[in-house]
């Protein structure tokens, strides 16, 4: 809470790791945490601008409770200070959250810095498909010669997208950077799994 001029107090922040933050919907806590979590990261890679990564998200840190009741201060929930053994333990089991998300944030990341139109000045449009479950956006390269279509499952259920929808160029190939997926008939539905993204660019 902050207190205002007037001695009130009013909600300032949210007192929680962010990995934590993702464990759940309105609908309470369910198993998609880590892949919630992913699609946030990775809605943050495409979207117009230059991406900037907290350590914490790196490394999914959790809610550090021991230290909030070691420094009586709620802000230190997400100030977590990792034991090194400990960290490096985590990171080599391969079943591990810090693991699996380090280890595809690094992926994705390196896939990124591979397309130009993702570059801070590029193009950004968002588009509105049908489906109100899926964040779609377009960002085409400076001197347009790359286009990627980036579209955000941010629901807990498999969803299709009519890929007529997009307006794919007949003419160029079409292929999901993120999966390897190459789109062979422009005229099918797009399958993504529940908080699937996927990177549909021309240039691969």
């Amino acid at each position: 809470m902050r207190k205002k001029p007037d001695g009130t107090e009013s909600p300032y922040e949210a007192n929680i790791s962010f990995f934590d933050a993702m464990k759940g919907t309105a609908k309470g806590e369910d198993k998609w945490q880590i892949q919630r979590f992913l699609c946030s990261q990775t809605i943050m890679l495409a979207v117009e601008g230059i991406p900037g990564f907290y350590i914490h998200s790196l490394l999914a840190t959790p809610n550090d409770l021991e230290g909030v009741e070691k420094t009586g201060r709620n802000r230190s929930i997400n100030r977590h200070q990792w034991n090194y053994q400990e960290l490096e333990k985590r990171l080599k089991n391969p079943k591990s959250p810090q693991s699996i998300v380090l280890k595809e944030l690094s992926r994705r990341i390196k896939i990124r810095r591979q397309q130009t139109a993702f570059h801070p000045n590029a193009t950004q449009y968002t588009l509105h498909p049908l489906n109100k479950a899926l964040f779609v956006f377009w960002r085409q390269s400076v001197y347009r010669e790359q286009s990627i279509f980036c579209i955000n499952n941010l629901s807990d259920r498999t969803q299709k997208l009519q890929l007529s929808s997009l307006n794919l160029i007949i003419t160029d190939p079409w292929c999901d950077v993120l999966s390897g997926q190459i789109i062979d008939n422009l005229y099918d539905k797009f399958t993504l799994k529940p908080y699937q993204c996927a990177w549909i660019t021309n240039k691969f």
